[in-house]
């Protein structure tokens, strides 16, 4: 199976624990937009949406989006 992800440049993992790290990435993303949606009706707390982007902010520091 091909990879669906890149690593930033200077980011060393192997290949197993970056699908692994990948996996966890694209649930942050899915988190990112469920709580976009969910802001805007006011269901969830500030911080929510502050955790989330921290999280982001993390796996874009590892993985080219």
């Amino acid at each position: 199976m091909a990879a669906n992800w890149i690593l930033q440049e200077g980011v060393k993992m192997d290949d197993a624990t970056a699908s692994e790290v990948a996996k966890i990435a694209c649930a942050l993303k899915s988190l990112s937009a469920y709580t976009s949606m969910a802001m805007e009706s006011e269901d969830a707390p500030e911080d929510l949406q502050a955790i989330v982007d921290e999280g982001l902010e993390a796996m874009a520091r590892i993985f080219v989006w």
